[in-house]
Parts: structure tokens; sequence; C-alpha cells
């Protein structure tokens, strides 16, 4: 049986901050310092970790896996991330990390029952993840799986969300916006504020430029809010994200799924309860769907 596209957003939206804590707990600073990175922000560190499963790969490769990042501010920190430890070194770190910080978070449930089967059932979801045209899912899925119950409940979360992110890379392509005009676009649906998407490196003439196009295209009108038609385009954009990531959950069926929604609420719980993630991202958490 098929899920809908909302309950599809919504486990994402349940595994996604599972993930995210990567990117900005302590602990992972921690890791990334001992390893060499600056940590005056989180940049050094996230293009390490995000693209290590990739191994040791150039700017282009990276910016064209990432999408919405300025090529220019993804050179800035690739391959210089390789120089600092390598691929391999930067995966072991990773794993440190994500054991320390869910330490913290969960402290005496990490060994719970329902952390067990919310990491049966998400490694159940992830093995099925179809990776074809998929470049960040199928390098996380190639690593081996770790030992822990918790460290296998990120890596398929990991898993999960890069499969949705490449699916999603996917739909902008098919409707034709470039990494800055997404991001223009996404900003003008309502996802965040343009500030907040500052910090995917763009600069304000690049901005206005996309916006330019986007104007010239009909979607964008003068006063910077999407027309009818880029209302239109962004929402198909959105629901064909939704189906494109399907697969994998509706793996599990709806029993499944709905197994999957209850034993994963403390980890969720702890994770933006944790105060560590940010109340407005680039995603659209909370502001879409």
């Amino acid at each position: 049986m098929s899920l809908p596209p909302s309950r599809v957003r919504n486990l994402w939206h349940l595994t996604e901050p599972v993930h995210a804590v990567l990117y900005y707990a302590p602990e992972v600073l921690a890791e990334a310092a001992a390893l060499g990175y600056a940590t005056d922000t989180r940049w050094p560190s996230y293009f390490a970790w995000r693209p290590a499963p990739l191994g040791a790969a150039g700017p282009n490769a990276v910016a064209a896996a990432f999408y919405s990042f300025s090529p220019a501010m993804v050179a800035e920190h690739v391959p210089a991330a390789w120089r600092v430890a390598d691929p391999g070194t930067v995966l072991a770190a990773r794993l440190r990390a994500i054991d320390a910080t869910y330490r913290t978070l969960l402290g005496d449930a990490l060994a719970s029952p329902e952390v067990k089967e919310a990491a049966e059932l998400a490694r159940r979801a992830a093995e099925s993840a179809g990776t074809a045209g998929r470049p960040l899912a199928a390098a996380n899925a190639d690593l081996p799986w770790p030992d822990e119950p918790h460290l296998v409940l990120w890596q398929a979360a990991t898993i999960l969300r890069e499969h949705r992110g490449d699916g999603h890379v996917a739909s902008l392509l098919t409707e034709g916006l470039d990494p800055v005009e997404a991001l223009v676009s996404f900003a003008a649906f309502g996802a965040a504020r343009r500030q907040v998407f500052d910090s995917r490196g763009w600069t304000p003439g690049q901005w206005e430029e996309a916006g330019d196009r986007l104007r010239s295209r009909g979607l964008l009108a003068a006063d910077g809010t999407l027309t009818e038609a880029g209302r239109a385009l962004r929402q198909r954009i959105e629901e064909r994200t939704d189906a494109l990531a399907a697969g994998p959950w509706e793996t599990l069926g709806e029993a499944g799924a709905d197994r999957f929604t209850e034993v994963i609420a403390p980890v969720w719980a702890a994770a933006v309860g944790s105060g560590l993630l940010p109340a407005e991202n680039t995603l659209g958490i909370g502001k879409v769907g």
C-alpha cells in the first residue's frame, strides 16, 4: 500500500533532526577540533563530515552533489578538508562524534528497546532505498554498518535523508531551476527568510541575477513574491520530492511506518529539544508542507 505524500514528508521531518545534530553538537565540534579543523564556524568540518563518504572528492563533485551551495564557497573548503584529514579518518571521527552526541542527548534511554527497534526499522527502510542516480545516498549506503543500535539509527537516518535530498535535486533539475534559482524561489515560497539562505555562499549580485531569471520566466513577481506559476512550480517540486522519497518507507508498510513514528519519537524529541538545531532552516522544515 502506498503511503500518502504527507506521511512520507512527516517521516522525513522525524528523521532529519536525528541526522542533523551532526552539524551542531559540541561533541562534534570537539572531534573536528581534534582532527585540526577550525571550529569558529561549522563549515570547515561540514565540508569534511558530509562529503567524506564520497572519498577525496574535488570541489566540482561536492558542489554538484550538494547543489545549493555556491561553487566558490565549496572551493574554499574542498579539497582543503582532505589536507587536514583523509576521508577514512573523517568517517571514523564522524561515528565517534555521533556516539558521544547521542550519549549526551539520550542518556539512559540510549539502550532502550525503542531505540533498538527504531534502528531496526530505519535500517530496513534504508537498505531498500534505490541509489541509482543518487550519489550521496549511494556513498553512505556503501559504508559498513556499525554495531550499536543508536549508531545504526543515525546511519540509516543519514542514508534516508540523503536519498530524499538526491531526489530533490532531480526534481529541481526537472523543473529547470539552477542552484541559486532554487534558493531564491524557495525563499519566496516561504521556506525561510532570505538571510537564512546566505549560508549557502551566493553573493547579493548572484541572488539578484537569479531573481531576474525567474521574473523573465514569469515565476517571480516584481515585489519578490512567487507568481501563481511560480507557486505551482514549487509545489510540483515538493510533491515530486515526496514521491521520489516514498520507496524506502513503503517497504515498512503502513503498520511499520506507524511503529517507526512511535519509537523514533523520543530520539526526535531529544534532538529537537536539545536547542542545538536552528529554529529556521534552509530545508523549510516547519514552514513547507
